[in-house]
């Protein structure tokens, strides 16, 4: 099933929802990374999350997640384009551990402290806005939903899943996202807010109907306008020169011994997982304060 997110609007304008499937760039990205099966989940329910905010971007804007915690993964990223781009990695993507009451144990794998930041990158050259909130309850979808009411003032929803094959590969991913605007009465986002507690499984909803379907049964009959649909995608925007620009963060020293020891330097790639290698003629002049040829 292609990878898409549905962005609708309640008759009213008051409720905003968006509902996504993701399984096609959530199995790319696992297979890049060399994910665990609970890093799997992990990284299947971070790239809902990440389509879901990048379908309310516009033009040229970026938006990051980054979930960390003291749990053997250390991290897992995710960043969107207002285009429908994704990509996602993991601290230590191989880092397991054992299910918790019969399910996924994401919250022990990230770790009961730690911090949600967002990074929102206008594209116009700005600085990115960034905010930060402690991780409440270490589940991808809560947790976001913390982050939205706490630090953008806007009540929101968030539900996030993924599924596994008997292989081991995402089989099934996606979420939804409903937002409560301005205007909205307070029994309208009530009603939806109760649809969410009593839907299916959100694999097989998807599965079955895709989120178009997830985004009928959340209005559950309101009326409801579609405002856009996009597909979503796996794309690193990784490259030889912004690899080559980013070796000025090791320092003159550590360049010139990793030369001597090795002759080149390699940069690899952390959501792509692509290395790229550079002789010493090719870091001269990296950057205005570079030259270590």
């Amino acid at each position: 099933m292609e990878d898409r997110f549905i962005r609708c609007l309640s008759g009213s304008g008051g409720v905003r929802i968006v509902g996504c499937t993701a399984a096609v760039a959530a199995r790319e990205i696992c297979t890049l990374q060399n994910a665990s099966m609970t890093v799997g989940i992990a990284i299947g329910r971070a790239v809902a999350a990440g389509a879901l905010m990048g379908a309310l971007l516009k033009g040229e804007e970026r938006i990051a997640l980054k979930f960390e915690g003291n749990g053997p993964v250390g991290k897992i990223i995710v960043e969107a384009d207002g285009d429908g781009a994704v990509r996602a990695s993991a601290g230590n993507p191989e880092a397991e551990m054992e299910p918790a009451d019969g399910r996924w144990d994401v919250p022990g794998l990230l770790g009961r402290a730690g911090f949600l930041t967002v990074s929102r990158d206008p594209g116009t050259g700005a600085e990115p806005y960034r905010g930060m909130v402690q991780l409440c309850s270490s589940e991808i979808g809560d947790d976001l939903a913390g982050y939205l009411a706490e630090s953008e003032q806007t009540p929101s929803a968030v539900g996030v899943g993924a599924r596994l094959d008997s292989s081991g590969r995402i089989s099934g991913c996606g979420g939804f996202l409903v937002q409560r605007l301005p205007g909205c009465s307070g029994q309208e986002m009530e009603a939806v807010a109760e649809n969410t507690k009593s839907l299916p499984p959100l694999v097989e909803l998807l599965r079955e109907g895709g989120p178009e379907m997830l985004v009928e049964r959340l209005f559950d009959g309101h009326a409801f306008n579609i405002l856009e649909k996009r597909e979503i995608l796996f794309r690193c925007g990784c490259n030889r020169e912004k690899s080559r620009e980013a070796l000025h963060i090791l320092g003159e020293d550590e360049l010139k011994d990793i030369l001597l020891k090795n002759g080149a330097v390699e940069v690899k790639c952390e959501f792509c997982r692509k290395t790229y290698a550079f002789a010493s003629d090719e870091i001269s002049g990296a950057s205005g304060k570079m030259s270590y040829s």
